[in-house]
């Protein structure tokens, strides 16, 4: 299919007895933000290593831009760009003769360059720092750095790694605005996170847990599927009303930073029952307040909820 930019098919990875990735199958549309999510060990990284032609699968095959990562891994390469978690770039060299060195690597030709340069530092704004030693950049100049060494040869795929992963809120939003620029001039994003409320800004999204695709679709669509409301209840000591809720009320509790969301199928009769514990139990609260389902309450949902082995 043309509009496919990378199809997964059985694609798995084991490291002796232990399953990292377990049988993933799905296709990423070309020009499409499509986001791998789910907690630490999920699968996400070794995921994307075999996309990016890094890590042989144990089983199954990706097709990346017409290329197999089983038969062909190198073959892969000159048509992606892959930013790891870690900070893979030279320290001692400064902003642009890292872009440069990226640049030779790639085979960018001379004459080309100064326009792409000036494109990546409109939207990364790294222009005034091109002369400062990648070594002293901020964790998320860090980040935009690797970005724009990554896009320097135009590539239509884009691996990204939990690129948000230890950055600050204002670099956390600058970044996510570099990467729907690159989708809207038609590169293909592929991004991992452990963020469920970042994953909502994707087209579409697969939930792994334990190596599994438990879920694929928009976002929006799996928000719908958490039957009943959902109620945040906010607390100093928000650990004790989730823990409280699911010993002795049986709901579906799940923490928010200081608040608990509640799925609850009908508020109105459940929600007096539980507060009840609560109260007993001496554990202040505010009054909750009802709140659209998120990512997480659907991923927890998801979890949660009995499914065939």
């Amino acid at each position: 299919m043309s509009d496919v930019a990378v199809s997964l098919r059985g694609l798995s990875r084991r490291y002796g007895e232990t399953v990292a990735v377990d049988d993933l199958t799905f296709d990423v549309e070309a020009g499409r933000l499509f986001g791998l999510v789910g907690p630490d060990g999920a699968g996400k990284t070794t995921a994307m290593r075999m996309l990016a032609g890094i890590l042989r699968p144990t089983a199954g095959d990706a097709v990346v831009h017409g290329v197999s990562v089983r038969d062909d891994p190198e073959g892969v390469k000159p048509h992606i760009a892959y930013m790891s978690q870690r900070f893979g770039l030279y320290t001692d060299l400064s902003v642009r003769e890292n872009i440069e060195f990226y640049a030779d690597l790639y085979q960018v030709p001379k004459d080309v360059r100064p326009k792409r340069l000036e494109r990546l530092y409109a939207f990364s704004n790294l222009g005034p720092f091109e002369q400062r030693m990648a070594g002293q950049l901020s964790g998320g100049m860090k980040q935009k750095l690797s970005l724009c060494c990554a896009l320097i040869h135009h590539p239509p795929i884009m691996l990204l790694d939990e690129p948000t992963f230890g950055v600050d809120p204002i670099s956390r939003r600058d970044l996510w605005l570099i990467v729907h620029q690159m989708v809207a001039a038609g590169v293909t994003v592929i991004v991992t996170t452990a963020y469920l409320d970042e994953a909502e800004r994707c087209d579409r999204v697969a939930l792994l847990h334990h190596g599994r695709v438990i879920a694929l679709d928009a976002p929006n669509a799996l928000q719908s599927r958490i039957e009943g409301r959902v109620l945040s209840v906010t607390s100093e000591r928000p650990r004790e009303v989730r823990n409280c809720l699911r010993e002795q009320g049986g709901v579906r509790a799940t923490l928010f930073g200081q608040s608990v969301h509640v799925v609850l199928a009908d508020a109105a009769q459940d929600w007096p029952r539980a507060a009840r514990f609560l109260d007993d139990a001496g554990i202040p609260y505010q009054p909750p307040q009802q709140v659209p389902p998120s990512l997480e309450d659907a991923f927890m949902h998801l979890v949660e909820e009995p499914r065939d082995e």
